[in-house]
């Protein structure tokens, strides 16, 4: 039985230069382990909150106040504690906490802990990280490995707003492996940046790291994604499909979806229109976030709409809350989930959540964040939870590939398992 010994916190960057928090946690038996939080520039209203210092120092985005909560608050409660026991002790910073969305200490900073204890119980009882979450929880009977969700271009708020849409992925086949995945990934990113370059285009990329060209239309974006395949190996439609983050609170303005395509702006009932001609004409088979969350009528006429045939997913809608999933649930308004850790602030309620998706039977998405470390906690989570699905952002910057490195890690690793001795 391993106690916690100690802990310790110090603030770091995270991929696009903001602080955020990494946390050293030690066992009694000697061993430690590292963490770190990811940040976000847009949060759903019922996300829970990062603390931040707001004074002259880093531009009021220092998190010393969530670090000295940490250290000087919360660490010496946690000194003797099991580590095995992840609800006991996210119960705790929860109480200690005391306000629902965590502003009291912070969500980063219980977050920080919530993840060193996840990792320093795998790490007691010599298990990768994977496989002790699998056998802890219990939500899949076997190890399966999820589908990627690649990032090609960046828009909205991501890319400065060159495109409207916050996110263009590619979504390879499911009868793909991981690895032939990512190649495939790998080989269109390289086509993607020759036809930009070749076109006199701008081939810089946006704060995750896609690629932000100034198109003249939104829907110009997947003409230029299927020349790119066309000068690859791999056949649209066939090898993979198109998916796109909306983000449509970031589109909306005085009751009109304001975008490129239709300057005099659009109603809920326009985009349902264009988003089933890019379902038809685009093979468009993943959607996130199409409307505001006020509109939860038109999120239901879309799954209604398309649903058998496209992932209708639900991010700031919910802030992956297992109450707000079920009230959408209950209301069909979406038939997928994308839960992110930072969005809750503790492992036991993302569980919570993520076994609520599960029974339902809904598609779920393991999410990183637009802020981002080189933790790779959450690729260890989405296999063990058996996700459907997982976005990692664009094959490109050192906080993203970390995790498409332990995707591959994992599924060498299964793969090696499964083979006969």
């Amino acid at each position: 039985m391993a106690l916690i010994y100690a802990l310790q916190a110090r603030e770091i960057l995270d991929g696009r230069g903001w602080p955020t928090i990494e946390l050293v946690l030690w066992l009694d038996n000697g061993f430690s382990t590292i963490t770190s939080v990811p940040t976000a520039i847009s949060k759903g209203d019922n996300d829970s909150l990062e603390l931040r210092d707001a004074d002259l120092r880093m531009g009021g985005l220092g998190v010393r106040k969530a670090i000295d909560n940490i250290n000087q608050i919360i660490a010496p409660k946690l000194v003797g504690k099991e580590v095995l026991k992840q609800r006991e002790i996210d119960q705790l910073l929860i109480d200690m906490d005391g306000t629902a969305k965590k502003k009291k200490l912070g969500a980063n900073a219980i977050l920080a802990i919530s993840q060193a204890v996840l990792k320093a119980g795998a790490l007691s009882v010599g298990l990768p990280l994977y496989q002790y979450i699998q056998k802890k929880y219990q939500l899949v009977t076997e190890i399966s490995m999820p589908n990627c969700i690649i990032t090609a271009l960046d828009g909205g708020v991501h890319g400065g707003r060159n495109l409207d849409f916050r996110e263009f992925f590619i979504i390879p086949a499911s009868h793909m492996s991981v690895d032939k995945a990512i190649e495939m990934g790998v080989v269109l990113k390289q086509k993607l940046e020759d036809l930009l370059i070749s076109k006199g285009a701008i081939h810089s990329v946006g704060i995750t790291g896609g690629y932000s060209p100034n198109l003249y239309k939104n829907t110009d974006a997947f003409e230029l994604l299927i020349e790119a395949i066309r000068q690859s190996p791999y056949n649209f439609a066939q090898d993979l499909f198109f998916g796109l983050n909306v983000a449509a609170y970031d589109i909306y303005e005085a009751g009109k979806y304001r975008i490129r395509d239709n300057n005099e702006g659009m109603n809920a009932n326009d985009l349902i229109n264009l988003y089933k001609k890019m379902r038809e004409n685009y093979k468009l088979i993943y959607i996130e976030d199409p409307f505001v969350d006020s509109e939860t009528n038109k999120w239901e006429e879309l799954v209604r709409e398309i649903g058998k045939t496209t992932t209708i997913a639900a991010c700031n809608s919910v802030s992956s809350r297992a109450s707000l999933i079920d009230k959408g649930i209950k209301n069909k308004d979406f038939n997928a989930v994308v839960i992110k850790p930072k969005q809750l602030g503790t492992i036991s309620e993302t569980m919570e959540s993520i076994k609520l998706v599960k029974d339902s039977g809904l598609d779920l998405i393991i999410s990183h964040s637009s802020g981002e470390t080189n933790e790779t906690l959450i690729v260890d989570l989405a296999v063990a939870v058996g996700a459907n699905y997982v976005k990692f952002g664009p094959l490109n910057r050192g906080e993203r590939i970390a995790k498409y490195n332990r995707l591959l890690e994992i599924y060498r690793e299964t793969q090696a398992a499964a083979q006969p001795a």
